[in-house]
């Protein structure tokens, strides 16, 4: 797939909250039961056993038809954790990998959740090679996030900053619960972590993600 003629999903989202406006909404000390938010801009993969049996067996329409269904949800995890400039090329190695790799998937969790986890390794293989922990702006238009506020460019630059600044995992998590709309059961399979460390990571994500936009004057 062409880089140049590939738009980021996170760039069309008709009707939706983008990412940035949900973020700036949970960066406030909350309860968080874990549950699923509504999700909004990738509807859900839906990948069937037969399009897997497919995809297993060589089939190269089956694999075709995958990609279809999930390599948007992919491509905006990886801007995230890579930058855009390097998305499309890190997609493109996740589902070489899981193509290569589907013998392993166990049938235990979804398809999408076990490629989520594929995803998130490759990203930190590449982040640690290239000793890169990057981020680049992927949000076109402000959002209202509350009555009386409305995200201006310098909201969204410095919400683009202040993630940049987290952890690669730490993004990766923000990703998973605020953008993919993962329940924490979801992420725990996807990243290989206990359900209760995604609780802890996440209100860690957050709370530091909070200060470095403290430091860089949002209030």
């Amino acid at each position: 797939m062409d880089a140049e003629s590939r738009q980021c999903p996170l760039d069309t989202r008709d009707g939706y909250d983008n990412l940035t406006g949900r973020i700036m909404n949970n960066l406030n000390p909350r309860e968080d039961d874990g549950s699923k938010p509504d999700r909004f801009g990738l509807p859900d993969a839906a990948v069937t056993s037969e399009l897997i049996r497919g995809c297993a067996a060589g089939d190269r329409a089956a694999m075709q038809e995958i990609y279809e269904l999930c390599s948007d949800r992919v491509y905006s995890l990886m801007v995230r954790m890579v930058g855009q400039q390097d998305a499309d090329d890190v997609t493109q190695q996740v589902f070489m990998q899981m193509f290569r790799k589907l013998d392993q998937f166990s049938g235990e969790s979804k398809l999408e959740t076990w490629l989520y986890r594929l995803a998130t390794n490759e990203a930190l293989q590449f982040i640690r090679k290239r000793k890169r922990q990057t981020l680049e702006p992927i949000v076109s238009e402000p959002v209202s996030t509350a009555p009386d506020r409305r995200l201006k460019s310098e909201d969204i630059e410095m919400l683009e900053m202040g993630l940049s600044r987290l952890d690669p995992e730490l993004r990766a998590i923000l990703s998973l619960k605020e953008e993919q709309g993962l329940s924490y059961n979801e992420i725990a399979h996807a990243l290989e972590i206990p359900e209760g460390t995604v609780g802890s990571r996440l209100n860690r994500a957050r709370k530091e993600l909070r200060e470095e936009l403290l430091k860089l004057g949002w209030e």
